[in-house]
């Protein structure tokens, strides 16, 4: 059409022409087909074509290559209807330069009545600006609420409560109708959904595994040009989740060592989320899954803050009860030796002297728990203490539970107490099979386990270690049960079928050890549990050999700041021939040893009540009798008092309660030792 098209339609042609041309708008006119007809000087300019070079175009050449086809359909379907009416301006598309450049740009759209036929007229203008500072302002309202949602998590006393407020910050600043966070349960990894909004209870119900859910939020979260395959891949796993709605945003809540869990938002309308707006739930990904890691780390210092209290409750209950035991059982053994051979007699007395063994039992177990026993690591053959415990468990066990083991040749020897590792095993073993009455499968396994730096395993130092595993198809334990299972004289067993202290005697041991214990069950899936123990880097030392003389006529000087104590040590040590003195004290002993030449031993608690402990006693006494034979005694230890006992040199320590034989065979050796 010739650009005097006015002329023919109007008298005052040259009017409607300088109009068209003065419209402060980019201004085209396209026929029925979509062919521009006529363009203003300001539309060539605005998408950079000559005079006149617009006219006879095809106004699709004005979108973007992948939306032509959509548009001709869509403008096709406008211009076929009979009742068309005009397009108020605000209908937002994008433009194509001539150069390929894309700039977004809003129209207003009018049919027009001429002698041709009914053409379209279009006022187009440039809202880059516009968009960019609707963009910021959007940008600055999502900073915003993220800030928003960063204090009170923050600033929450409960982490569930503020966890729970997320779902709503989320869909008002969005304008979504639906939002939920997801967290993989680590006991059982499953879901669980601890907030959410505009889900029904049965689509929340229908969660899938954590894994499925997983699979598809790494390939579709953060893209915002894969929504739709977020979408379909959300109805194809959840479909009560997906189905209701056009459009999804899912994006992973992550860890140190994965994933922790999903945040979702879900939308009516298609092309929800964009570049921003996932931008903007990362964000809050972030923030929550600092938020959860910040409130499990807290909630597990609690718990070994707890342990740790419990550890020095027992270690001191231990001490003073070791005492007490060391008090009865030396006036027992020492009746004994005086008492007649009367039967009635004898059985009172070793009835009073199997308590006392049991006593002496069940401080050994407090002491473990409290990470205050006397450990005497060594390297222990890993391959050979499975299958030395393999063939004794499936003697012992039954026939209705299946022993396995799985240890190779090449993990390394492990560095532990052998006699406290063997009896932590035998401990879980025992566990499993009170957990599988009805028979069932014990599995043992070792492998070597590295942690090459703190970042990859906070729970450990870096070093190498040696990771067994105890695995049963038990009745497994439900969560509850599970956190406090560690914990002493906790039990599921009935009355009288269990103290509590196994798996407390387990947990201390291995961290004593410099090792880490982890625990998983399920109901009615079994439970395993995790023994990390380092790798031994030397050879052990020979076992000390046990002197088969008993008795001698040395002079031993016996520190004991409990009288009883004392008295009982003091006439056991007359019973085994020797000649002993006393003190109360570190001063006493002290002033005994610069007086009397002649004693031969130092046999001393490592606890005593004045300002000086045993081991800096010993080192006193060194100082005036450099080749001093010293033999320690304690109920409590030393590892309660921060003393590093490897400071005084190779030692021999005997714990309470002791009997005569026992004290009569460490003196013995320590004698025997330092005369060689």
């Amino acid at each position: 059409m010739s650009e005097d098209m006015f002329s023919k339609q109007a008298p005052d042609a040259s009017l409607f022409r300088s109009l068209f041309e003065t419209a402060p708008d980019a201004m085209i006119v396209v026929d029925i087909r979509g062919t521009i007809v006529l363009a203003n000087s300001h539309a060539e300019d605005l998408f950079g074509y000559g005079n006149g070079a617009l006219t006879g175009m095809p106004v699709e050449m004005l979108l973007p290559t992948a939306v032509r086809q959509a548009h001709i359909a869509h403008r096709t379907h406008y211009m076929s209807n009979p009742r068309v009416r005009p397009m108020g301006a605000g209908y937002e598309l994008t433009g194509v330069r001539a150069d390929g450049q894309s700039f977004p740009v809003e129209i207003g759209l009018s049919p027009v009545e001429a002698s041709v036929g009914t053409l379209y007229a279009a006022s187009i203008r440039d809202i880059s600006e516009t968009q960019r500072a609707r963009q910021a302002l959007e940008r600055a309202r999502f900073d915003a609420a993220a800030a928003q949602i960063s204090r009170r998590l923050l600033e929450a006393t409960h982490d569930e409560k503020a966890i729970g407020e997320v779902p709503d910050l989320i869909t008002a600043t969005l304008g979504i109708p639906a939002a939920a966070i997801m967290l993989i349960d680590p006991h059982n990894l499953s879901m669980r959904v601890p907030a959410s909004i505009g889900l029904s209870e049965q689509a929340l119900s229908s969660v899938p595994g954590h894994v499925e859910l997983q699979a598809m939020a790494s390939h579709a979260a953060g893209k915002a040009d894969a929504q739709d395959t977020t979408i379909a891949s959300l109805r194809d796993v959840c479909p009560a989740l997906a189905n209701d709605f056009a459009d999804a945003a899912i994006v992973p809540l992550l860890d140190r060592r994965g994933p922790m869990g999903l945040l979702l938002g879900l939308s009516h309308e298609h092309g929800s989320f964009d570049r921003d707006r996932l931008q903007f739930l990362q964000s809050v990904a972030n923030i929550l899954a600092a938020a959860i890691q910040r409130g499990r780390s807290e909630e597990q210092l609690a718990h070994a803050q707890r342990l740790d209290a419990l550890g020095q409750l027992t270690g001191g209950i231990a001490h003073d009860f070791n005492n007490l035991l060391t008090v009865i059982s030396g006036n027992l053994q020492l009746l004994e030796a005086d008492a007649p051979e009367d039967p009635a007699t004898r059985e009172t007395l070793e009835s009073a002297s199997r308590a006392v063994d049991r006593g002496a039992a069940l401080t050994r177990k407090l002491l473990a728990f409290s990470r205050r026993q006397h450990l005497l690591p060594r390297a222990v053959r890993t391959v050979q203490l499975l299958a030395d415990l393999s063939d004794m468990l499936g003697r012992t066990l039954g026939e209705r539970i299946t022993v396995t083991a799985e240890c190779t040749n090449d993990v390394p020897a492990v560095y532990a107490d052998p006699g406290e590792l063997e009896a932590a095993l035998l401990n879980l073993a025992l566990n499993a099979r009170d957990a599988m009455p009805r028979g069932g499968r014990l599995s043992i396994t070792a492998r070597a386990h590295h942690v090459p730096n703190s970042e990859s395993d906070t729970r450990l130092a870096p070093g190498s270690y040696v990771m067994f595993a105890v695995t049963d198809t038990g009745a497994g334990m439900r969560p509850e049960i599970l956190a406090h299972v560690l914990e002493p004289f906790f039990t599921t067993k009935g009355p009288g079928k269990g103290s509590g202290l196994g798996l407390s005697m387990v947990y201390g041991f291995v961290k004593q050890s410099g090792g880490h214990m982890n625990i998983d069950s399920q109901v009615d899936r079994g439970t395993r549990v995790e023994l990390y123990l380092p790798v031994a880097v030397a050879a052990s030392d020979d076992e000390p050999q046990t002197s088969l003389s008993r008795k001698g006529h040395e002079t031993v000087l016996v520190v004991e700041d409990e009288a009883e104590v004392r008295r009982v040590a003091m006439a056991f040590l007359r019973t085994l021939g020797y000649v002993p003195y006393e003190a109360a004290d570190a001063a006493t002993a002290l002033e005994l040893l610069s007086t009397q030449t002649n004693i031969d031993l130092l046999f001393t608690d490592v606890v005593l009540g004045g300002d000086m402990t045993g081991f800096e006693l010993a080192a006193k006494a060194r100082e005036q009798h450099p080749h001093l034979p010293v033999l320690f005694t304690s109920g409590y230890e030393y590892a309660s008092l921060d003393i590093d006992p490897h400071a005084f040199g190779k030692f021999e320590l005997l714990r309470k309660p002791y009997r005569r034989e026992q004290l009569g065979g460490a003196i013995r050796r320590v004698l025997d030792r330092e005369g060689t």
